[in-house]
């Protein structure tokens, strides 16, 4: 007589359910703790506030009778000009609370909490990213009102400034998959903060976010035209209205919505492949 084994159904490790819509839905299901995890620590979105605000009043009233924007050093000429960098700036920098919120998720042990759910595996970090643009988008909301409180103005329309609070939301997001995959691959959040910002102050300043590339010396250019955040600033500058539009021949700066959007799309398919990829091993 053979001996069968069975496993009782209620020891069976719990299957990753697929599906798109399943997919989707754990997705929301995760956005929503986070949202909720945020409403109860508001600190979290108050000093997210603080710091692109003092951008915004550092820049206008300390460097703005200083930069010359199409010839002219008018205070108020260079604020129109600054506002859609700083707002490409934050939604970027979010990047940084993004990774440092995974490695805390990863280093309490919460991710594999989560995996003894039957969840999709990808929905843990796209309903962290999904939450994170969230919160991105009330700092933008705010950001706006202090731009328009210094002097900036939208001269295009509200429907091509909506486009380009989209182009925005969209970067920040591809962005957050950056910094998930690096709060994937460091132990600690206090290191995927550091390795958040480390790489984008270069990415945000060596740009057209500040200054007018044609100032800059001859062998950086190139990288500032061709850089994903310049793309995204330049298309801000048309859709808004605002001057400062880099005059250049490079192609992302001819087609700037064009660009803004591919530069996006392609960050997300390549760094979100690899964060999956990622947290799937790490979760092993």
């Amino acid at each position: 007589m053979s001996a069968v084994t069975d496993t009782a159904p209620g020891t069976r490790a719990p299957q990753p359910r697929g599906g798109l819509s399943q997919s989707v839905t754990d997705s929301l299901v995760i956005a929503k703790r986070n949202l909720i995890r945020m409403a109860r620590i508001p600190e979290m979105v108050i000093f997210g506030l603080i710091q692109p605000v003092m951008f915004v009043v550092l820049f206008s009233y300390v460097f703005g009778g200083s930069m010359s924007i199409g010839g002219s050093l008018d205070p108020a000429r260079y604020r129109e000009f600054l506002m859609a960098g700083i707002f490409a700036q934050t939604v970027t920098f979010a990047t940084a609370g993004a990774g440092a919120g995974i490695a805390d998720d990863m280093h309490k042990g919460l991710v594999d909490r989560f995996r003894s759910l039957p969840m999709a595996r990808g929905a843990v970090l796209t309903g962290r990213t999904l939450a994170d643009l969230v919160q991105t988008a009330l700092t933008v909301v705010v950001l706006a009102v202090v731009g328009l409180l210094v002097g900036w103005r939208v001269h295009e329309g509200i429907p091509k400034a909506l486009g380009a609070f989209a182009l925005l939301l969209l970067l920040g997001y591809a962005f957050s998959w950056i910094g998930a995959l690096i709060g994937l691959s460091v132990r600690t959040p206090e290191a995927a903060t550091s390795g958040g910002l480390i790489w984008l102050f270069p990415v945000t300043f060596v740009s057209n976010a500040f200054v007018d590339p044609t100032m800059m010396a001859s062998w950086i250019r190139p990288v500032a035209e061709w850089n994903p955040f310049s793309a995204t600033v330049q298309a801000c500058r048309e859709l808004f209205g605002n001057p400062g539009v880099v005059q250049s021949d490079a192609w992302p700066m001819q087609h700037p919505v064009w660009a803004s959007l591919i530069w996006s799309v392609l960050i997300i398919v390549v760094f979100r492949t690899l964060a999956v990829r990622k947290y799937r091993s790490a979760a092993v």
